[in-house]
């Protein structure tokens, strides 16, 4: 053990290393270590002050460099060279093409009228439009051959006319004329009528109940209503109701399809609002 005094003059090392193998590599490596820093700290602050003055100092050099003076001559046009008499001389450009033809118009004739006297102009009878009916148009004249026999008697049905079928069981949505109320109006009348046969049912204006109905009918070939059905309802009752006021709608004028009545299908909104 080191007394106070070699413990005053020993340094890190020999305390660490008391009593210990001093030949062992460690020691050596901690002795040398201070300097081994010190060395590696001026090696690396001389790099990079180098690397730092190295740009400059190439500058100091280059300035000091002598600069080359250019001789700049003035040019001198050269003469040409001598003309070969033994090589023939080259070919003349080849001629430029003649510009396209204009393009050709094509003209009429026109030809001006002749103003002629009422005396030398011929008149020309124009048939009346009721003989024109039943005939083909044309610049002149032709006789038909109205002498062949009647063949229509080998058919059954003679000369009688042929009538245009219409399907009176089949039930329309749209007719060239409508079925209307006998004052007329159209659909807004039709819907008019309804909300005025309507009468609010109890229930429902208890219970604030409102909306937009919408009812299907069929108005027949003789204006009488048929086929009352709700498409889209509210409550039974407002249903029920709906049904009632059309029903109790006034004979239709029916509406008629090629001249004749058939039947026609009608979808209306009813309203039900609480005032």
């Amino acid at each position: 053990m080191m007394d106070n005094a070699q413990l005053a003059k020993a340094s890190l090392n020999d305390i660490v290393f008391e009593g210990r193998n001093k030949n062992y590599g460690a020691f050596e490596l901690r002795r040398i270590y201070g300097r081994n820093v010190t060395r590696a700290l001026i090696i690396g602050a001389a790099l990079l002050a180098l690397l730092v003055f190295i740009p400059a100092i190439a500058k100091m050099l280059e300035d000091r460099k002598p600069k080359e003076v250019l001789n700049l001559k003035e040019n001198v046009l050269m003469d040409a060279p001598p003309l070969d008499e033994t090589k023939p001389p080259p070919p003349p450009p080849p001629p430029e093409a003649p510009p396209p033809p204009p393009p050709k118009l094509t003209t009429v004739k026109f030809t001006p009228p002749v103003v002629k006297k009422d005396e030398e102009v011929k008149k020309e009878e124009v048939p009346d439009q009721e003989e024109l009916k039943d005939k083909t148009v044309a610049t002149v004249s032709v006789k038909g051959n109205t002498d062949a026999p009647d063949l229509s008697d080998l058919s059954g049905e003679g000369t009688k006319p042929v009538e245009e079928v219409v399907e009176t069981n089949k039930v329309y949505t749209y007719v060239e004329q409508m079925p209307a109320l006998p004052g007329g109006g159209g659909m807004g009348a039709i819907v008019s009528a309804i909300q005025k046969n309507v009468r609010y049912p109890a229930v429902d204006l208890r219970n604030q109940v409102e909306g937009k109905v919408f009812a299907s009918f069929t108005v027949d070939e003789n204006g009488d209503i048929s086929d009352v059905k709700i498409v889209k309802g509210i409550s039974s009752t407002i249903d029920a109701e709906t049904i009632r006021s059309i029903k109790a709608l006034p004979k239709f004028i029916p509406g008629k399809q090629n001249g004749r009545s058939v039947k026609v299908s009608f979808t209306v909104p009813v309203t039900y609002k609480i005032q």
